[in-house]
């Protein structure tokens, strides 16, 4: 997905209520033993975004630029750090508007489909020094810039990065930037200078409430923050990073599952068609998750066979059975995600969060809303798992755990959404519910690796081998399930005697 690296810059302008700007001195300055003067150079960058600056207004610039020592195609990230984003390079190409399709990718969660075109033309005159250590390691670099836009203003600035320096470096430097005239810029980016008031009339990002006092803030807070992780996690289940698919499907259900929880104080005609959709967006994502998964434990369960059973035939059967391919998966996926249905999904959380559809419940003291929440999941959690229990062992069993399973994880997400009001007893409890997830899904797990095996072993049997391994396998994982369920009674009886657990 290219390069990626970490940007740790401050950019300033003249103070205004400076008697005069000059040259900053930077001579002595801490583990600093030469300032060197680099060749000028001229910049020429073109600024892509939508024609409503989506990625402006949210803190991301992509853009184009020749000239200078890091020609090529530039797409900058915020991130939670002060003064640092996350900046992706690729190669500048033949075409000069033809956008590198795996930058496109990183802000398509952002663009949704939208046509990405040049917005503005940035160019600059740029001086630049070099702050050595005595070793020659350049530390920083200070860039005196005029710049000019099309369309738009001109300008100076200077723009101080961090390179191998500490950053008590840019402390240091800043001191003498402002004995020099100079003040931190209000503009956090040349682009966003340049668009001035374009920008101010963009769409922003719905902000979270700034406080936790009803319980419709509350409620609000834990959407907000599963938005976020699932906008966060889009491009990385796009470069294919490890465990992304899982946790984006993590944050769909934690969402799905707060919709739930909270109807007293969330319109049901405006948020069960938003349930629906992240369903539907849940298993998408599963289609990844669920084959890996499962090829993951057939293979342990393969290791724990006896040599004599673990024949090549076997073990190729077992690692090229369950489901599609990776690459199919993913093929899948990525199709899903780069269509109509996924991006009218996003704008309608954009939609959610920015006017929710609050019921007259959410005046409510947040305390009380979400204590009583959590004791209604953890009823709704012991209707359903206490029936299961007294069932006997066999397939109707195995339906009723699995619908409390589901019941566990809503009865731990809910109790999630508590914690940053109810603390530690809303903690304690997730935790007691999260074991009891686990042991849910270990017994759940099991079941779907049984019926896998099953399958295989009929296209053993119809290809002439042996299936004897196979029946194996469904004992070692038939034990497994076993113990979970041997298991569960004690821990649901600890878990139901919690604080929370009216």
């Amino acid at each position: 997905m290219g390069k990626r690296v970490r940007e740790t810059e401050r950019k300033y302008e003249a103070d205004t209520d400076a008697e005069q700007v000059g040259e900053p001195d930077l001579t002595g300055l801490p583990g600093v033993a030469e300032v060197r003067t680099l060749e000028p150079a001229e910049l020429d960058a073109v600024y892509f975004d939508t024609a409503d600056l989506r990625l402006a207004a949210h803190r991301t610039t992509l853009r184009r630029r020749t000239g200078g020592d890091d020609a090529g195609w530039h797409l900058k990230l915020p991130t939670s750090q002060a003064d640092t984003r996350t900046e992706v390079h690729a190669r500048l190409g033949k075409s000069a508007k033809k956008i590198p399709r795996r930058l496109a990718a990183e802000v398509a969660v952002l663009t949704r489909g939208r046509p990405l075109i040049p917005v503005v033309r940035l160019r600059n005159t740029r001086r630049r020094v070099h702050l050595l250590d005595a070793e020659g390691t350049a530390l920083a670099e200070i860039a005196y810039d005029h710049v000019s836009a099309e369309p738009g203003p001109a300008w100076t600035e200077t723009e101080v990065e961090l390179l191998a320096g500490k950053p008590a470096l840019l402390d240091a430097v800043e001191e003498r930037l402002t004995a020099a005239g100079l003040r931190r810029s209000t503009s956090p980016s040349k682009l966003a200078h340049a668009l001035g008031d374009r920008l101010a009339h963009a769409k922003k990002p719905p902000e979270p409430p700034a406080t936790l006092d009803t319980a419709g803030d509350a409620v609000l807070a834990y959407l907000h923050e599963q938005v976020r992780a699932i906008t966060a996690y889009d491009p990385a289940v796009r470069r294919d990073e490890e465990d992304s698919v899982h946790q984006m499907r993590v944050s769909t259900r934690r969402l799905r599952s707060a919709l739930k929880s909270f109807r007293r104080e969330l319109d049901r005609s405006a948020t069960d068609p938003i349930g629906d959709e992240l369903k539907w967006l849940a298993g998408v994502l599963g289609m990844e998750r669920d084959r890996e998964v499962l090829a993951e434990r057939l293979v342990q369960r393969l290791s724990e066979l006896p040599a004599e059973f673990a024949t090549d035939a076997v073990a190729a059967r077992l690692s090229g059975g369950p489901g599609s391919s990776h690459f199919e998966a993913r093929e899948t996926l990525l199709r899903e995600l780069n269509g109509d249905r996924y991006f009218r999904l996003l704008d309608a959380l954009d939609a959610l969060l920015t006017a929710p559809p609050l019921l007259d419940a959410a005046k409510a003291p947040a305390p009380v809303a979400l204590a009583r929440a959590i004791r209604r999941d953890h009823r709704r959690l012991r209707r359903t798992i206490e029936p299961a229990l007294a069932l006997d062992p066999g397939q109707e069993r195995d339906l009723a755990l699995h619908e409390a399973r589901k019941a566990a994880k809503r009865a731990r997400y809910s109790s999630e959404a508590g914690e940053p009001v109810l603390g530690k007893p809303a903690a304690k409890h997730t935790q007691r519910m999260k074991g009891i997830q686990q042991l849910l899904g270990e017994h759940q797990d099991s079941v779907i690796a049984r019926e896998a095996i099953l399958r295989l072993a009929a296209e053993a049997r119809a290809d002439g081998e042996d299936t004897f391994p196979y029946g194996v396998l469904v004992q070692l994982e038939r034990g497994l399930a076993a113990d979970a369920e041997a298991r569960l009674p004690k821990a649901w009886r600890k878990a139901d005697r919690g604080k929370l657990a009216g």
